[in-house]
């Protein structure tokens, strides 16, 4: 096992500090070749202006913390403050002072539960989810008393999440999952297999299908079997990317009684990655801001070529997702898989939300499913992405506030799963 250096620590902020200035291209010169090969300075650019917008910028690196982390390597976590906020970059650096992994996370901060949801109502365990090398370890919300009682399975948006969905100070997987068990609904939740086993997305035939569908469906298999929970009336809940693939996990499971997408986009996601960077760029105007929008066009219009391929490289893509990960989310029509199920559907939508909007994809869902036979829809005009209240377009800021999904949106998922 490698001994941790000082050089190791000194590796670690000078890439914080190289992103900082604005120099993509000297902080990929400290990478690793795989890592070279899937990160490119235009991928570093686009998520640092998304953390940026988030946090404000950069007023503090803080001091990192070193620990071996297997394989001759040095795992290293450097707290970034912000002028909202913080987030740790972590980084895996071997014994050549490259970077052979790289991955921003939230800063742990205190959660607060909402005042909507009473934690003696219910009761929580750990429980495993899947099987094998991949399995990941999850939560079971279930309600105090006699049951039989309906279920629901939470699928997180996407990127590396925890079970909770965990963004800066709020979790609103939590909140769902606390207050839909303080209305007599069972829910499961877990981490995704991209947060639990990073190196997953590394595989190159690693697809949203992989990334959800097999933990999903084992996760409704688990709550089959709790003997509180009424097997028939077991539900899908995904948000954002959860909900969009929600669909594909019902076709997969015919045993799933319906589903509940919140915030799940229709429009191409590479054109959506596009839109959502030009309302970052605007929030924070400049020349760092214009080679991001740059950049994410040419990566979007890599997607729309047809020359792309499992073999395209995956620094010539948005998120250095893989050829065949794009090639699957083309492949894949979340509205017309929706509406070949005959199962009950709620789709709800915030107003706010920049980033799957009423415009670019509700209408979407609204034209799909006009002949579907049991849709619901609901625009909550107060709410976010995340489903949170407030005033005005939403950004990125906004969710370096502790907050909580809104009472109206939990109860009318409750009541929306009571009558199915």
């Amino acid at each position: 096992m490698r001994t941790v250096m000082e050089s190791d620590g000194t590796t670690a902020v000078r890439v914080v500090e190289l992103l900082r200035d604005g120099e993509f291209t000297r902080a990929a010169e400290l990478f690793g070749g795989p890592l070279r090969a899937a990160v490119s300075p235009d991928s570093l650019r686009a998520a640092w202006l998304a953390e940026i917008g988030r946090i404000g910028a950069v007023s503090a690196i803080g001091v990192p913390a070193l620990e071996p982390f297997g394989d001759g390597l040095i795992r290293a976590r450097v707290p970034v403050v912000g002028e909202r906020g913080g987030f740790t970059m972590i980084m895996s650096i071997d014994a050549a002072g490259l970077l052979q992994g790289l991955r921003l996370a939230d800063t742990d901060t205190a959660w607060t539960p909402p005042d909507y949801a009473d934690p003696s109502a219910f009761e929580e365990r750990e429980i495993t989810v899947g099987s094998g090398e991949l399995a990941v370890p999850g939560t079971m919300t279930v309600p105090r008393g006699p049951g039989p009682r309906p279920a629901v399975v939470l699928l997180s948006g996407g990127g590396p999440f925890d079970r909770d969905e965990t963004s800066g100070p709020n979790r609103p997987l939590k909140d769902l999952a606390w207050g839909l068990a303080d209305r007599g609904i069972a829910v499961l939740r877990f981490d995704k297999v991209t947060y639990t086993h990073p190196q997953a997305a590394d595989q190159p035939d690693f697809t949203m299908a992989n990334e959800y569908v097999p933990h999903a469906i084992s996760a409704v298999h688990l709550l089959r079997q709790h003997p509180d929970v009424d097997p028939a009336r077991i539900f899908v809940l995904g948000h954002s990317m959860g909900g969009k693939v929600a669909p594909r996990v019902a076709a997969a499971a015919p045993e799933v009684a319906g589903l509940v997408i919140m915030a799940g986009d229709t429009q191409p996601m590479q054109h959506a990655a596009v839109r959502v960077t030009r309302h970052l760029a605007a929030l924070d105007p400049g020349p760092q801001s214009d080679a991001a929008i740059a950049a994410i066009t040419r990566q979007a219009a890599v997607v729309d070529s047809p020359t792309l391929s499992p073999a395209t490289p995956r620094a010539d893509l948005p998120f250095s997702f893989s050829g065949s990960y794009w090639l699957d989310l083309l492949a894949y029509q979340p509205v017309s898989t929706a509406a070949a199920l005959s199962k009950p559907l709620l789709i709800l939508q915030g107003a706010r939300d920049y980033q799957v909007t009423v415009a670019d994809d509700l209408t979407g869902w609204q034209a799909g499913l006009a002949d579907h036979p049991d849709t619901t829809f609901r625009i909550y005009e107060q709410s976010d992405h995340l489903f949170f209240p407030g005033v005005g377009m939403a950004t990125p800021a906004d969710h370096q506030t502790a907050q909580h999904v809104d009472l109206a949106v939990i109860a009318d998922i409750a009541d929306w799963l009571a009558q199915h």
